[in-house]
């Protein structure tokens, strides 16, 4: 072989190298891959996951709510409302521990997440309702307690059939709670 044919040769060796090398960068971003059936069923159970504990924080906050204005509009009541309204307030806040974060399947990893429910969040929300009628009698402002408390047990109550195991025992344990509050505002004033 004579030198220039080493040198073409060399060259080309080169040349090809540093082609291969430069192909392997591109300045498209490759394309989302398309999320697998396992990702998209985890994806609808954490959506349905986080609806449902937004609708058991709310039904929480809601009883919250009743007891404010129960105790706004009649303060002697206090020493019997205070202990029961801690318990609804401690309610609330365990409702909405753990929230998930639900990510869309089709998102790279770095992507915010898409909704979140969490004890932080549900506690900074300012109601934006009007404010919760009261009975003037406070025994009439204690069987509407009683109701309410009914009412939030029942909805919790219900959302056991689609909470996850851990979480239904959660909501078990404050719909008894509820039943309990129920009692004790009506038929244990009686005792």
């Amino acid at each position: 072989m004579t030198t220039t044919g080493r040198r073409a040769l060399l060259t080309a060796g080169v040349s090809a190298a540093a082609a291969a090398a430069l192909s392997g960068c591109t300045s498209e971003e490759p394309a989302p891959r398309k999320p697998g059936a396992a990702e998209l069923e985890a994806e609808r159970v954490a959506r349905a996951e986080a609806a449902l504990r937004l609708r058991s924080v709310t039904a929480s906050r809601t009883l919250l709510e009743r007891y404010d204005a129960a105790l706004a509009a009649h303060p002697a009541l206090a020493p019997r409302l205070n202990p029961l309204r801690r318990s609804v307030a401690a309610h609330a806040v365990a409702l909405g521990e753990g929230g998930t974060t639900v990510r869309p399947a089709t998102a790279a990893p770095s992507a915010a997440p898409a909704s979140s429910v969490s004890a932080s969040a549900s506690a900074s929300a300012k109601p934006t309702a009007s404010p919760v009628p009261v009975a003037g009698d406070p025994r009439a402002a204690l069987r509407e307690l009683a109701a309410a408390e009914r009412t939030a047990s029942d909805a919790h109550t219900a959302a056991l059939l689609t909470a996850p195991p851990e979480y239904a025992r959660l909501l078990a344990s404050v719909a008894a709670a509820g039943a309990a509050h129920a009692y004790l505002l009506t038929e244990g004033a009686r005792a």
